[in-house]
């Protein structure tokens, strides 16, 4: 936008660079004249040029039509004379339209938007400048395509302004007006009767929608008096005042309008909102009657028609909008309106399918009974799956993507790659860092390296990494040093000794008192116990087996037992008598 800037706005006769600049930007498939999609997008790089002007006008505290004025070289009087950056801006937009290289109604977009941002003070500098290029823009090619716009900011311009205060301005926008508009222009007076003819035979084709499909004759036809229509509209918008004093909405709740078609009352009609809404309301309900769905192909509207459809659509909801009172609520009520009789035209088509379901059938066994909420095993049913889940997949151990505990050797390679002087890794990247990585790899060691988990206290989390992962260099100092296994074997075995002498003299009362019962019982056991016959010797080795699995049971109960004698040191069991 800067570069656009720069060279839409440089000094000089504007024939020997606007065409030029013009080219270059927008870079048309035809040299001197523009398509329609490529008129559109230098309209909205100027439309967006002059909103930037004019703010950094307001924001400077300069009038707009002299912002960014300079003073010419050759002024041979030494007056002040300069032309401001926004006046050569429409000078140059003006000399493209005339040579007719953009679209002729571009200058009248750009004049409606100035005197829309400028205060009514610029707006009288605006407005000078409009007459002291009436000449040109009163040329045939140039009205013909701007000559409603113009009547359109006018209007609004005579709307802003005070009938008492400001009666000099209003004064010169009237005349202007009666200059610029010939005495036979429809638009410069109030109604005629061939608009009054025009408008009323809309009223036909509203009737008889159907006709517009079938010839395409009827469908021009229409068109271009609707257009009339909308232009007439569009120049005359309505004010709130006038929408709210001419409203006959509250009153038409109860009874319905019919408007006189009278010529004499085409003025006043045309102030009416209510009356307005009621023509745009026809427009819509015609557009969605065309498009209607289970026609016949013959009955749908044609490609091109239905461009113009969406196009003349776009239009009359524009002006719905901006019609007094309420223009927006009124448009969504109306489209609301409109969704709902397309479903009613869709049902219509369908067979008018009944709106009323059938109940369900399936209902519960007893009427009225709760249902009993499904009880899971393990507290939901994820939990249950996850449980069941090794029945319904018995190779799941055997699977190699099964995720397990790794071995002590492999989990700690990274750290003893790491304290390898060679390979340079950083301090700061090392994997003693990851306090994760260290918790996780000291649980592996309290498991399977009691030795390595020993070495924590001392040397740390480098000194639990096995000796034989390190290198040469490095493992002598992490490598125990025989004298202190020595002392550390010694220091265990002393804490043992110490440990079983407790066990010993808490129980030696006791043992003395069982040695005569022990002997007793020894001396009956040998006078009891005899060979034993062939049979039972048969019997009992045929059951190696069984005895040898028993035998392992009971010493795996006599071990539990005695751990748990070993655990309880200050109560010994009590004797068996």
């Amino acid at each position: 936008m800067d570069a656009f800037r720069d060279s839409i706005l440089q000094r000089g006769p504007i024939e020997s660079f606007a065409l030029k600049t013009v080219q270059d930007f927008i870079q048309p498939q035809r040299q001197t004249k523009l398509a329609q999609d490529e008129n559109q997008m230098l309209e909205n790089m100027l439309r967006t040029l002059l909103q930037h002007l004019v703010a950094s006008a307001a924001q400077s505290g300069e009038q707009i039509m002299q912002y960014g004025q300079l003073i010419d070289d050759d002024d041979d009087d030494k007056n002040v004379h300069g032309h401001g950056q926004i006046p050569h801006l429409l000078d140059v937009v003006l000399y493209l339209c005339e040579k007719e290289h953009v679209e002729g109604g571009m200058i009248f977009q750009l004049l409606e938007d100035l005197t829309e941002m400028s205060t009514m003070k610029n707006c009288k500098d605006v407005f000078g400048y409009i007459e002291s290029k009436q000449d040109i823009l009163g040329k045939q090619e140039l009205f013909a395509r701007g000559k409603l716009v113009m009547l359109r900011t006018c209007n609004q311009l005579l709307r802003r302004l005070s009938k008492a205060n400001d009666v000099v301005f209003c004064g010169r926008i009237l005349m202007f007006l009666a200059h610029f508009f010939p005495l036979s222009e429809r638009s410069g007076i109030s109604v005629d009767f061939n608009f009054y003819k025009t408008f009323w035979s809309l009223q036909e084709y509203f009737c008889n929608p159907a006709s517009l499909t079938t010839a395409s004759t009827k469908w021009q036809k229409f068109s271009s008096s609707l257009a009339v229509v909308l232009n007439t509209f569009d120049a005359q918008p309505l004010s709130e005042e006038e929408g709210e004093a001419n409203s006959l909405e509250e009153e038409a709740a109860t009874f319905n309008i019919k408007y006189l078609t009278s010529s004499k009352l085409m003025g006043l009609e045309l102030k009416d909102s209510s009356f307005r809404r009621h023509i745009l309301l026809q427009c819509l309900i015609l557009f969605d009657y065309l498009r209607a769905p289970g026609k016949n192909d013959k009955d749908l509207p044609s490609e091109t028609m239905k461009e113009e459809l969406k196009s003349c659509e776009d239009r009359v909801k524009k002006l719905l909008e901006i019609t007094p009172p309420k223009g927006k609520e009124f448009l969504r009520a109306v489209e609301h309106i409109l969704e709902r009789e397309k479903n009613w035209v869709w049902w219509k088509r369908d067979g008018c399918p009944p709106f009323e379901k059938q109940p369900i059938e399936n209902k519960s066994a007893i009427a009225g009974q709760k249902r009993r909420r499904q009880r899971w095993r393990l507290g939901n049913k994820e939990l249950s799956q996850l449980w069941r889940w090794a029945e319904q997949n018995p190779n799941a151990e055997k699977d190699s993507q099964r995720v397990k505990t790794p071995d002590i050797a492999d989990y700690w390679k990274p750290l003893a790659e790491d304290m390898d002087p060679s390979a340079g890794i950083e301090d700061a990247y090392h994997h003693k860092n990851n306090r994760v990585y260290c918790w996780k790899g000291l649980r592996f060691a309290a498991r399977q390296d009691l030795e390595g988990f020993s070495r924590f206290t001392d040397l740390g989390i480098e000194g639990v990494v096995p000796v034989e992962l390190l290198p040469p260099e490095v493992r002598s100092k992490y490598q125990a040093k025989p004298n202190e296994k020595a002392k550390r074997a010694k220091k265990d075995e002393t804490k043992a000794v110490s440990a079983e002498g407790a066990l010993v003299g808490g129980s030696t009362s006791e043992a003395e008192g069982e040695v005569g019962r022990g002997e007793s019982e020894a001396m009956e056991s040998d006078a009891i116990a005899d060979t034993p016959t062939p049979e039972e010797q048969q019997r009992l080795g045929g059951s190696d087996t069984d005895n040898g699995q028993e035998g392992g049971q009971i010493e795996e109960a006599e071990t539990e037992e005695g751990g748990l004698m070993d655990t309880d040191l200050n109560h010994p069991p009590m004797p068996i008598s």
